[in-house]
Parts: structure tokens; C-alpha cells; sequence
């Protein structure tokens, strides 16, 4: 016999009070994420004017579409920090400054993004230079998942650097899905940074990343365990990568101490655990091909093809 609406609605509000570790109710409001993902759209309109708008922007009209955007932004965006505040409060902070105390970190947040605009003309020109594939600038902005990525990295990090809790995740996770690349709001990423094709890419809370990193898709700079859990919290767990460091496809990269040095190259598929001095080459060993006859392939086991053409997984 089906049920009917009302004794559906009483089986599910008994699951709220049975398993109630995944509900919010009767506490702080939370951050809207879909305002969040708005606010997220809308900050891109800010840094890259004309290219995420549907009809074309005149320069005779940018500083006053300029202005009642960021009024817009400002308004929203201020709404969702203080929520954040109120969520997770900054020390000493009684409740009666918290609307003031998120208006100020708001504006401040916003001041921040002539500069978040610098380094992203940085990123725009190191993926142009670096992928001969790119047509124009133009292509990369609007084309480029990781153009998308890092800018929301940038502004997320911004707010992460503010004790800002749950936005700047939701941001970058919003992007995250958009994208592909997993780029956590802690990590500190440094100028000229381009990832090609972007798509599995991951860079850790305390990942630091110096300037002119280039990574390819598939790369991992993770923590090297996760056994401890919170434990672990607060402790520098994920890579540093120096200046000038090209990492290629599928490398993983991991542990809190490991630093690679400046002006290294870390071949596709490495696994590393250890620091490497400036101006290192680390691969693997060179495939062991064996050649055999169409015949003899036509009825190998597939196993045995696989192993003549397996690579070692040690690196020099």
C-alpha cells in the first residue's frame, strides 16, 4: 500500500530526530551556498570585465556598471561573512561587533582585488606562453578551466587568510565542480602559475607553491597521512614547490616536508616522498618495451602484453 504524504512527512522528521548528526536545525544560518555560488559569478565579473557577461561592455559605461556591482556584491557578500562570523566567531569578538567587524572584513576582502587582478594577468599570460595550443588570450580566459580555477582560488584564499569560515571552501569547491581542479583556499600559490588541461589536479590546505609553477593535469600535492585526522590540524602537511618547477602528468607529491627545489622538473607518474635539490630531474625508468610478432600478439594472454610494456615505478 503506497503512503501517503503526511505519513511520509512523519517517517522523515523521525529520521531527523534519530539521526540527527546531518541535520541544522534551531542553530546558526549558516552561509547560503547558492548565494555563495552567485556572489562567486559575480566577483568574476569584477575581475575579468566583459568576459563573463552576455552582452558586450563599453568603456564609456564600466564605472558605473563597475559600481553597482561591487554595491551589489558588497551588500550580499557582507550578509554571508557575517552569517560565517556568527557560525564560527573570531576570538574575543563579543556578538554585538560582529555586523560591524563583517562589513569592515568585506571591504577589505574587495580592496583586495586590483591586486587579485595583477596576479591573475600573470596566470593568463603563463598559460598563453606556455600551451602553444592557445589562440589568443581571449581563449584562455574564456575557454580555460584553470583560468576559472585559480581566479576563484585567489578570492577564496583571500577570505580563507580572514578566518572566513565555510565560504571560501564553498567557493572553491563550487569551482571544483565546474573544473575539474581541486584547489584548496589555504594553499598559497605564488605568480605566473598555469596548469595544462587542469582536469584531476589537486594542491593541498598547506601546499606553497612559488612563482612560475607549471603543472599538467592528474597532478597531486597531498598530505602523507590522513590516518591522525583532526589530529592533524593546523600542521603543514602538504609539498612546497619552488620558483620555476614544471610538474608533469599523474606525479603525486607528498608530505609536509618534501620540498622541490627551484627549477625542477618531476617527470609524469612519479610518486615522491622526499625533498630533491634545485634543478632536479626526477623520472622513471625507461619502459621496458618488447616488440613481438602481430601473430604472437594476436594470441598472447593479455597479461603477458601488459607486462612488456609495463614501466618501472622507481625514480632517480
Amino acid at each position: 500500500m503506497q503512503l501517503s504524504i503526511n505519513q511520509l512527512t512523519d517517517r522523515l522528521v523521525a529520521s531527523y530526530c534519530r539521526v540527527g548528526g546531518i541535520n541544522h536545525l534551531d542553530g546558526k544560518n549558516l552561509p547560503s551556498k547558492r548565494a555563495v555560488c552567485l556572489l562567486t559569478t559575480n566577483l568574476l565579473r569584477l575581475l575579468f570585465p566583459g568576459y563573463f557577461d552576455e552582452k558586450l561592455m563599453h568603456s564609456s559605461a564600466i564605472a558605473s556598471e563597475t559600481g553597482a556591482l561591487l554595491e551589489s556584491v558588497l551588500h550580499s557578500l557582507e550578509n554571508e561573512v557575517r552569517k560565517s562570523l556568527e557560525y564560527y566567531p573570531p576570538p574575543n569578538l563579543p556578538r554585538k561587533d560582529i555586523r560591524p567587524f563583517a562589513h569592515t572584513l568585506t571591504m577589505e576582502f574587495l580592496e583586495c582585488l586590483p591586486r587579485i587582478r595583477e596576479l591573475l594577468q600573470t596566470d593568463t599570460e603563463a598559460a598563453y606562453n606556455g600551451d602553444p595550443a592557445a589562440l589568443s588570450r581571449e581563449e584562455v580566459i574564456v575557454a580555460y578551466p584553470f583560468i576559472e580555477a585559480i581566479a576563484v582560488q585567489r578570492l577564496a584564499h583571500e577570505l580563507y587568510s580572514r578566518d572566513v569560515a565555510l565560504i571560501p571552501r564553498i567557493m572553491t569547491e563550487w569551482a571544483h565542480s565546474r573544473t575539474g581542479m581541486d584547489l584548496h583556499p589555504g594553499a598559497q600559490i605564488g605568480s605566473h602559475f598555469f596548469v595544462d588541461h587542469c582536469t584531476g589536479t589537486v594542491v593541498g590546505e598547506t601546499s606553497i607553491l612559488g612563482n612560475h609553477v607549471k603543472m599538467y593535469q592528474g597532478v597531486g600535492l597531498v598530505a602523507s597521512s590522513l590516518a591522525k585526522g583532526q589530529q592533524l590540524r593546523g600542521q603543514k602537511r602538504h609539498p612546497t614547490i619552488q620558483d620555476s618547477v614544471t610538474i608533469y602528468a599523474g606525479a603525486t607529491i607528498m608530505g609536509g616536508e618534501t620540498v622541490v627545489g627551484e627549477g625542477s622538473t618531476i617527470g609524469a607518474n612519479v610518486f615522491l616522498t622526499t625533498s630533491v635539490p634545485p634543478r632536479s630531474l626526477v623520472v622513471q625508468e625507461e619502459a621496458n618495451v618488447k616488440v613481438m610478432p602481430k601473430k604472437s600478439r594476436e594470441n598472447a594472454p593479455t597479461d603477458l602484453i601488459a607486462d612488456s610494456v609495463g614501466l618501472s615505478a622507481s625514480h632517480s
